[in-house]
């Protein structure tokens, strides 16, 4: 059954390739077909492949019959899992209070003897490392008592995050029979751990579970535009990865339960030769791990039913950038591994699919420079008889429609479908009514096309720096971001303005007739600074008017660990505790010191 989905879902990619490209040379070919021509079709058809594949993930997880139940083990949990929270350089309140609210979840079910909380710091900054030692004494004055909690620190961080959790299992994963392996922004309810838990004790052969985790606590206009569209559309996306990938599923690296055993003989991760951006350490490591794990025969599967599973994103465009940056860097090393022997010919076109994911960018962006040269190269019909909108021939008119809504319902016809579904299914109930539904899932949409020619230029950039030979490297998150002052946005996307004025200079001046569609790529990448600014202001107001823009369940009625992580962090930064954080500062070890705080194993 899986691989008949496999099979047509490529096919339906292929056939929207094939129509566009179809469509594409009958629209050209009124004058002769000629060499710019036929590069504008093959960039089509690949930039409509991927559209249709995205569209594809959704019309599956749309139109499926619901899996049900999933297998558990029922009675008592007898086995021990460690619950590994990584930290890079970020503030301890924040992350400690996220450990904090889980141990206390974790200690409302009957199980919290049978888990562990490791926190493993890869932290560098001396600072911040005695930061992280005193609210590790404090963590453990307030909820030591429930279960264990651990903390050490590595002395230097080679693999990044990868060789944290691979230092962490030689050194004490023979303790576990699972890991469930979150990221300092991770929240999760410890009745879903424990449900974790049970599903993987009644598969002896799942070697990782991967949970869909939700967007929270966004507070700009742009974080909760993505918080909206995690909780609204990712359910449905979700369910379509899982029904076409089966058990050679994902693992996006956090908010995962893995068989501790499976991940030690299977996801010991090699240096890849030569320089980053291209070798070194693979950044992207979660992709390459759950192909490891389905090459020795594990099953990883994702079961997007399970709720209770959170983290949190970038609140305005510059700090998603940054971190798209990092992910874009790490799927093009995948090129370097996807003939690695062994594989899954599934786990093979995943790497191609992140690969895809940000070459994407540069096709779009090629595309619309060969559309743009075009008639300056070639000898063209006049259009424009009259001012106003052109006059094609018959056929280059229907073709020309024929493929622009073909586009257009790839990009906007699974929102509205999702749309459709949930007023049908009742889910949209959750999302504060259908009409409120509605208004969201119109601005997301509003405010996605906007955001879109600004993304496409980042991420044209990061491809090309990296094929460039520029290294990334793993900065630092900075996880509560706030506004983004406009003299900010304008350092840090100045260049998209030259990119957006030269395009429509060249639309002007070389093709008049496109500029009115060239004017809406174009026109946002002009306004760049304005929109990162504007999208990163930050209110508390926002999704409490009339309309309840971008509502979701998990804020209308957040979950007991979401409450409790924020009762945690509110008093915990009232006591103001900076004079005895300093006197712990005052005696810090060199950088390159270890740090062993609680570690017992």
């Amino acid at each position: 059954m899986v691989t008949m989905r496999r099979a047509a879902s490529i096919f339906f990619a292929l056939a929207m390739a094939l129509t566009a490209s179809y469509l594409a040379i009958g629209y050209f070919n009124t004058d002769g077909l000629q060499w710019l021509d036929l590069v504008r079709v093959v960039l089509l058809a690949l930039s409509t492949a991927w559209l249709a594949w995205g569209a594809v993930l959704a019309l599956n997880g749309l139109f499926s019959l619901r899996r049900g139940r999933v297998p558990r083990m029922r009675g008592p949990i007898t086995v021990k899992t460690a619950v590994v929270v990584p930290v890079y350089n970020e503030d301890p309140v924040k992350s400690f209070s996220h450990v904090a609210a889980m141990v206390r979840s974790i200690g409302r079910t009957s199980f919290a003897s049978q888990f562990d909380f490791a926190i493993v710091s890869d932290t560098t900054d001396p600072r911040i490392a005695a930061k992280e030692e005193f609210w590790f004494v404090r963590l453990k004055e307030e909820v030591g008592h429930i279960c264990s909690i651990y903390y050490r620190r590595r002395p230097s961080n080679p693999g990044k995050k990868a060789g944290n959790i691979a230092d962490f299992i030689k050194t004490s994963g023979a303790l576990y029979d699972h890991l469930i392996i979150l990221d300092a922004d991770s929240l999760m309810e410890g009745s879903t751990m424990v449900e974790m838990v049970r599903r993987m004790e009644a598969d002896p052969q799942l070697g990782l579970l991967q949970t869909l985790p939700k967007v929270v606590r966004a507070r700009s206009f742009f974080g909760r535009a993505i918080q909206f569209s995690a909780s609204y559309y990712s359910p449905i996306y979700a369910q379509g990865v899982a029904l076409l990938q089966g058990t050679e599923g994902p693992f996006w690296g956090h908010n995962a339960i893995t068989r501790t055993r499976a991940f030690a003989q299977s996801c010991g991760l090699p240096q890849l030769p030569g320089k980053p951006p291209f070798g070194g350490h693979i950044l992207s490591h979660d992709y390459v791990e759950a192909a490891l794990l389905a090459r020795n025969g594990w099953k990883v599967r994702i079961d997007p039913d399970l709720r209770g599973s959170f983290e949190e994103g970038p609140d305005n465009v510059v700090d998603y950038a940054k971190r798209d940056r990092r992910w874009c860097q790490g799927n093009l090393q995948h090129g370097r591994i996807v003939s690695a022997p062994g594989l899954k010919g599934w786990s093979r076109f995943v790497f191609i699919q992140g690969i895809m994911a940000y070459v994407a960018a540069p096709l779009w962006a090629l595309f619309l420079a060969a559309s743009i040269a075009a008639p300056a190269m070639m000898v063209v019909p006049d259009y424009f008889p009259v001012p106003g909108l052109p006059v094609f021939p018959k056929v280059e008119t229907a073709n020309a429609l024929a493929l622009l809504t073909g586009v257009v319902g790839l990009l906007l016809g699974p929102k509205l479908l999702i749309l459709i579904d949930g007023m049908i299914t009742g889910r949209n109930r959750r999302f504060g009514g259908s009409f409120r539904a509605f208004v969201s899932v119109l601005i997301e949409i509003v405010c996605t096309s906007i955001l879109a020619p600004i993304m496409m230029l980042f991420q044209t950039r990061a491809v090309i720096e990296i094929l460039a030979g520029a290294d990334g490297g793993w900065p630092a998150a900075n996880r509560e971001a706030g506004r983004v002052s406009l003299g900010e946005a304008w350092a840090a996307s100045w260049w998209i303005v030259v990119v957006g004025l030269i395009t429509i200079g060249a639309a002007y001046r070389l093709a008049p007739e496109y500029l009115l569609f060239v004017l809406l790529v174009a026109g946002p990448q002009v306004a760049a600074p304005l929109v990162i600014s504007g999208t990163s202001y930050v209110s508390s107001a926002l999704g409490r008017s009339a309309l309840g823009l971008f509502a979701t369940p998990e804020e209308m009625a957040p979950t007991p660990v979401m409450r409790e992580q924020q009762n945690v962090l509110a008093r915990w930064r009232a006591e103001k505790a900076d004079s005895a954080v300093s006197s712990v500062a005052e005696k810090i070890v060199e950088p390159n010191d270890s740090a062993e705080v609680g570690t017992s194993r």
